[in-house]
C-alpha cells in the first residue's frame, strides 16, 4: 500500500501515525474533497501465515467498516469510506486532533490524571456506549488506546474491529475459534476471560478498567504477566482507587468498583444508568462547598501491600479458554504512583494574571500578590485578598468543565445553574475581571440563549465584551466572541437593524486580525448574512451567503458542517427569492453531503430533507413532496420518537402535501390526529399546535363544511391574539381567514367589518414601524 501512496485514486497517503496488530493507520489527503483523513490499512500477510487466520482478520476488517459507519454519535469515530484496493483492505475515517488516552498517560509519566478530566471522560464515554449499545453493538476492546481526546475535549471512541453486533452471535466463535485474541488483558471482563457470551455490561466493566487507571496511574492488576492479569480480573477483587490516590472523591471510587464487579448484574444495569449517576454526583459536587475539593478523603485503615493483592504466576489455568495461551500483558503501566499536584499547572488559570502557591505552599502560607494599580510610595497599604489555593482553583476548573459536559449533552438548565454557581465562587475569589471568572459569565449566556432567555442572555455576554474589552482589547479573539454572541442575541430578540451594526462591526475587526477566511472571520460572515435575510435583504442575504459557502468549501471542504450550514442558508434565501429550482437542488446537495460527513440520521441532514419536501411543494410536485415527508417521519420515528416535535412537524408535512393532492379526507384525518398530539406534547396554545388546527380548518372549507372550519379559523385566531397580541402579523392572518370563511357562508357584512378590523391593525401597525 505504501508504494502506491494513492489508493483508488483519491486517497493520497502522507505519513504513518499508527501501527496495530490489524494494520497501520496513515494521515491521508482526500483528493475530490480536499480534506485531511485518517486511512487505516490493514496489513497484507506472506503465504506463511495461515490462510484461515487471515480470512478472520479480514472479516473483522470488513465488520469494523460496517459497524463504524452505522453510528452517527458525537462521541464515536466517523467513518468516511470503505473499500479494497489491489487486495489491501483500506477504512477512510475522520482525522481526529488529538491523543488517545494511552498516549496522554505516556505524556503525562503515567501519573493519574486530574479527577475533573476524569469524570468529563467518563461521561462522555458512557453516553457514547449508551449509543452503541441501543444500536445493537459491544465494542469488546474498550481500553485506553481506543479513547481518544480530541483538542477541545471531546472523547470519541474507535477501533470497532472486534465488536459484536446483537443481532450476529455466531461471529464470536468463529473469531475465537482461531485463536485471535479477543481484546486486551489489562481491560478484559471476567465473562470475556471465561470465553462466556457477553453483553453491553461487559463494556462497561473494560470502562471500569480505563477510569481505574485514568484515576490511579496504574490498571486495576497491574501485574508481570497476562495470566496473572486474567486472573486477577476473573478472582480477585481490585484493589480500591483511593489505596493508591486517597484524595479521589469517594463518588468516583464507588462508581469504579461497581463497574468493576465480578458479576455482570452487579453493575451498573446499562450505560444510560451510568451516565445518569455520573451527572448526579457531578451536578451534588457543584453544589458542594469548594473547600471540598481541597480536601481528600483519609488513607484507608489495615492497607495492605500490593504485593498482597497478586495472585501467584502460573502457567496454566484449566478454567481458562484455550485462546488466551501466548497471550502477552501488551502496555504496561510503569507510573510510580500519583503526584501531589495536577500534572499541567493550574487549570483555567493564567500565570500571567496571578501566582499560585506550588505544590510545596499551602493555602496557608501563600504571601500576598501586589496590586497592579497601588501606589508604592503610599503610606497606606492595605491588605490583599488572599491567593485560592490551587486545589481550590482546580475544583472550580473541574466544575466549569462539569457545566460544560452537561451542555454537550443537552441538559441547559443544569448547566446554567452549575455555571452560576462557580460564577459567583469565581468573582469572590479571583475578583469580577478575572478572564476565569468572565468565561464563567459567558458560560452562563450561552445557557440562557439555549434555553429560550435572549434578554438575559444580551445582557451576560455585553457585560462580558464590555469588560473583555477593559481587560483584552477591543479586538481580542474573546472580546471578539461576545460582541459576536451579544449580535446573536439582539437577532433572537427580533433587533435586526442593531444586530447588523454589531455583525459589520465585529467582522471589520476580525478581518484586520485574523484575515478574511479564518474560521471566525466566515462564521461571523455567515451570521452577517442570515441576519441581512431577517432585514429583509433576500438579495444581499443571498450573495453574501454563496461568497461564504465557497470560501469554506475551499477553506473546510465542500462536506465540512460549517459548508454545509451556509449552503443550507443559500438554499433558504433562493427559496425568499421564489427560486425554488435552485432552491431545490441546493437543498438536495446539502442533505447528500449531510448523509456522507454527518450520517442519515443527523438531525441536520434530516433538516434539509425536510426543506427538500417544501421546495418540492412550491413546485406543484405534490407526490415527491408526499415521498420526502413520508420516508422523514418514519426516519424521524424511528430515531427521535414518535412524538417528538421534529417528528411531529414532518408529519405536518405529509398532511399538506395530502391536501396539495387534493386528497382532503386524508389530509382531514392527518391534521387532527396531528394536532391532538401536538397539544398533548406542546400545549394547546404552542404555535404548532395553531398551525394544526388552522390545517384542520383548511382541509373543512375543502370539504365544503364552512361552519366548522369558521369555528376552528376562530379558535386559532382567539389564541393568537391571546397569546401574541392583536396585531401580531399571524393573529392577523388568522382573522383574515376568519373573514374568507365568512364570505363563504354568504354572511358579507360580517366579513366586511373583521376585514376593516384588520385593516385598521395593519395600519398602525405600520405608522409604529416608521
Amino acid at each position: 500500500m505504501a508504494e502506491s501512496r494513492l489508493i483508488q485514486g483519491r486517497y493520497q497517503l502522507l505519513e504513518v501515525i499508527g501501527r496495530g496488530g490489524m494494520g497501520e493507520v496513515w494521515r491521508a489527503r482526500d483528493e475530490s474533497l480536499g480534506r485531511q483523513v485518517a486511512v487505516k490499512c490493514l496489513k497484507a500477510h506472506g503465504p506463511h501465515h495461515d490462510q484461515s487466520f487471515t480470512r478472520v482478520l479480514r472479516e473483522r476488517f470488513r465488520r469494523e467498516a460496517r459497524v463504524a459507519a452505522a453510528l452517527q454519535h458525537r462521541g464515536v469515530t466517523v467513518v468516511h469510506d470503505f473499500g479494497e484496493s489491489e487486495g489491501v483492505l483500506f477504512l477512510v475515517m475522520e482525522l481526529l486532533q488529538g491523543r488517545n488516552l494511552s498516549q496522554v498517560l505516556e505524556d503525562n509519566k503515567q501519573h493519574p490524571l486530574p479527577v475533573s478530566d476524569v469524570v468529563d471522560i467518563a461521561e462522555q464515554v458512557a453516553d457514547a456506549l449508551a449509543y452503541t449499545h441501543q444500536q445493537g453493538i459491544v465494542h469488546r476492546d474498550l481500553k485506553p488506546a481506543n479513547i481518544v481526546r480530541l483538542t477541545d475535549g471531546t472523547a470519541k471512541i474507535c477501533d470497532f474491529g472486534i465488536a459484536r453486533l446483537g443481532a450476529d452471535i455466531g461471529f464470536t466463535s468463529r473469531l475465537t475459534g482461531t485463536g485471535v485474541a479477543m481484546g486486551t488483558p489489562h481491560y478484559m471482563s471476567p465473562e470475556q476471560i471465561g470465553g462466556d457470551e457477553v453483553d453491553q455490561r461487559s463494556d462497561l466493566y473494560s470502562l471500569g478498567c480505563v477510569l481505574y487507571e485514568l484515576a490511579t496511574g496504574v490498571p486495576p492488576f497491574d501485574l508481570e504477566d497476562a495470566w496473572s492479569i486474567l486472573i486477577g480480573h476473573r478472582d480477585t477483587p481490585p484493589r480500591p482507587p483511593r489505596e493508591h490516590r486517597p484524595e479521589l472523591p469517594g463518588y468516583l471510587e464507588r462508581l469504579i468498583l461497581d463497574l468493576l464487579a465480578k458479576a455482570p448484574e452487579e453493575r451498573p444495569r446499562d450505560a444510560r444508568e451510568l451516565v445518569d449517576r455520573i451527572s448526579a454526583a457531578r451536578f451534588a459536587a457543584s453544589t458542594a462547598t469548594v473547600a471540598e475539593g481541597a480536601g481528600g478523603s483519609a488513607v484507608l485503615a489495615g492497607r495492605e501491600s500490593e504485593v498482597s493483592h497478586r495472585p501467584p504466576a502460573v502457567d496454566r489455568d484449566p478454567r481458562l479458554p484455550s485462546w488466551t495461551r501466548g497471550m502477552t500483558t501488551g502496555h504496561k503501566a510503569a507510573g510510580a504512583g500519583p503526584r501531589d499536584t495536577p500534572p499541567h499547572g493550574v487549570a483555567g488559570l493564567s500565570a500571567a494574571w496571578t501566582a499560585v502557591p506550588s505544590s510545596s505552599e499551602s493555602s496557608e502560607s501563600s504571601g500576598p500578590v501586589p496590586d497592579p494599580d497601588s501606589d508604592p510610595d503610599s503610606d497606606v497599604v492595605e491588605e490583599p485578598a488572599p491567593v485560592p489555593s490551587r486545589s481550590v482553583v482546580d475544583a472550580l476548573a473541574g466544575r466549569h468543565n462539569a457545566a460544560l459536559s452537561l451542555g454537550r449533552l443537552g441538559r441547559w438548565a443544569e448547566a446554567g445553574e452549575v455555571h452560576r454557581a462557580v460564577a459567583a465562587e469565581r468573582e469572590r475569589l479571583l475578583g469580577a475581571d478575572h478572564p476565569d471568572t468572565l468565561a464563567s459569565r459567558y458560560e452562563i449566556a450561552f445557557t440562557l440563549s439555549r434555553t429560550g432567555r435572549p434578554d438575559d442572555a444580551l445582557r451576560e455576554y455585553t457585560h462580558v465584551a464590555r469588560v473583555r474589552e477593559r481587560v483584552l482589547g477591543a479586538d481580542h479573539p474573546d472580546t471578539l466572541a461576545a460582541r459576536q454572541e451579544t449580535a446573536y442575541a439582539l437577532g433572537q430578540m427580533g433587533r435586526p437593524f442593531e444586530a447588523h451594526q454589531e455583525y459589520t462591526a465585529v467582522l471589520a475587526a476580525r478581518e484586520r486580525t485574523m484575515g478574511a477566511d479564518h474560521p471566525d472571520t466566515l462564521r461571523c460572515r455567515h451570521n452577517l448574512a442570515f441576519n441581512l435575510g431577517r432585514l429583509g435583504r433576500p438579495e444581499d442575504s443571498y450573495r453574501m451567503a454563496a461568497e461564504v459557502a465557497a470560501a469554506r468549501a475551499r477553506v473546510l471542504g465542500p462536506d465540512h458542517p460549517d459548508t454545509l450550514v451556509t449552503r443550507y442558508e443559500v438554499a433558504y434565501a433562493l427559496g425568499q427569492l421564489g427560486r425554488w429550482s435552485e432552491a431545490l437542488r441546493c437543498y438536495q446537495e446539502v442533505a447528500d453531503g449531510r448523509a456522507r460527513a454527518l450520517g442519515p440520521d443527523h438531525p441536520d441532514t434530516f433538516a434539509a430533507r425536510h426543506e427538500t419536501g417544501i421546495c418540492l411543494g412550491r413546485l406543484g410536485r405534490g407526490a415527491e413532496a408526499l415521498k420526502v415527508y413520508e420516508d422523514l417521519v418514519g426516519d424521524r420515528s424511528r430515531v427521535h420518537g414518535a412524538t417528538h416535535p421534529e417528528t411531529l412537524r414532518a408529519r405536518h408535512g405529509l398532511g399538506v402535501s395530502l391536501g396539495r393532492l387534493g386528497r382532503w379526507e386524508e389530509a382531514l384525518a392527518e391534521s387532527r390526529d396531528l394536532c391532538a398530539l401536538r397539544e398533548r406534547v406542546l400545549g394547546a396554545d404552542h404555535p404548532d399546535t395553531l398551525v394544526s388546527r388552522r390545517e384542520i380548518a383548511v382541509a373543512l372549507g375543502w370539504l365544503g363544511r364552512w361552519p366548522d372550519a369558521l369555528t376552528e379559523y376562530r379558535a386559532v385566531a382567539a389564541a393568537r391574539e391571546r397569546v401574541l397580541g392583536a396585531d401580531h402579523p399571524d393573529t392577523l392572518a388568522s382573522r383574515n381567514d376568519e373573514a374568507h370563511c365568512l364570505e363563504q357562508l354568504g354572511r358579507g357584512a360580517e366579513a366586511g367589518e373583521v376585514y376593516r378590523r384588520v385593516a385598521v391593525l395593519r395600519q398602525r401597525q405600520a405608522a409604529g414601524g416608521h
